[in-house]
């Protein structure tokens, strides 16, 4: 929900890599290729005083969960853009994430905003559902792409000049509006110790990052944490282990969700891998050595 309170116009992208498109036709939505058309940006609204948000199309209405059947007899439930005289809860979505990374939209029926796939009517449609099946369950995550940031007024001041500005309806505050090609990636950052523990009282910070390396990456965190020399790791979303950023940074400017230590951290956790390593090694010798030792003799042995 945190990536929302900052965000002011998002883009959803499927499991299929498409994106969550308003149809021309101001009613339907679809999945799209195109990333770059009006038609995938998402206003975000955030409903006062809850965990829910409505997402309103480039048409100026809302994404909707209805309580019509996509196809007859199919569990599917029919998503529209819809522009109710007064907002109810068909129009809100509470966002889910288990891992970080991506999210899930609920909507009031307890049900998933969901990418289908397959032959027509299914391909590219959009419906809200619970998924039955083991290979459906991705068909309900999507990534978010941050295109416009919600900044408060005392952040104004830090903002590049050539950053364009907009008012929005509230008083306190208004958006930044940065260029397509170059709108950024969302860095959610988390600081830890040289043993490896996070600082909790500190809690989350966020960055916008407009690179594309590993490095350069590095280089504005040094800025940022004032440390000189740091380390990335990400949790992975199956064992919730810390694993070390050392390739590439995901595609597509997804949002990212780090924990940055100082590089000290790295040379115990790289001194911890090779004693395991060396332990494992010696083990896996004297195991060797006595199954060696147990088959040189030419009588069983009694244990």
């Amino acid at each position: 929900m945190e990536i929302f309170r900052k965000a002011a116009i998002v883009r959803l992208r499927s499991h299929n890599d498409k994106y969550l498109g308003a149809d021309e036709d101001q009613e339907s939505v679809h999945q799209d290729r195109r990333g770059t058309t009006k038609n995938t940006r998402w206003t975000v609204e955030i409903v006062p005083g809850s965990n829910v948000i409505r997402l309103q199309s480039c048409y100026g209405k809302y994404l909707t969960a209805t309580n019509i059947h996509f196809l007859l007899g199919a569990t599917g439930k029919k998503v529209l853009q819809t522009l109710p005289g007064k907002l109810d809860s068909s129009a809100e979505w509470e966002p889910i994430s288990d891992d970080g990374i991506h999210v899930r939209f609920k909507s009031r029926y307890g049900q998933y905003l969901r990418a289908n796939k397959g032959v027509p009517p299914w391909r590219n449609s959009i419906t809200h559902d619970i998924p039955s099946r083991t290979v459906t369950q991705d068909w309900i995550m999507w990534s978010v792409d941050v295109l416009q940031i919600r900044v408060t007024k005392d952040d104004a001041g830090s903002t590049h000049s050539s950053s364009t500005f907009s008012r929005i309806e509230s008083d306190d505050s208004f958006t930044v509006s940065l260029p397509l090609k170059s709108e950024g990636r969302l860095i959610n950052y988390e600081i830890g110790d040289d043993c490896g523990n996070i600082n909790k009282e500190m809690g989350e910070k966020s960055l916008i990052f407009h690179g594309s390396e590993l490095i350069e990456l590095k280089k504005r965190l040094e800025e940022e944490t004032e440390m000189e020399e740091v380390m990335i790791c990400c949790r992975n979303p199956l064992n919730e282990k810390l694993c070390p950023l050392q390739l590439h940074l995901p595609p597509n400017n997804a949002t990212m969700h780090i924990i940055v230590f100082p590089s000290s951290f790295g040379t115990k956790l790289t001194s911890f891998k090779i004693l395991l390593a060396v332990i494992v090694n010696y083990n896996c010798m004297f195991i060797a050595f006595l199954i060696s030792f147990i088959r040189g003799f030419p009588f069983p042995i009694k244990f």
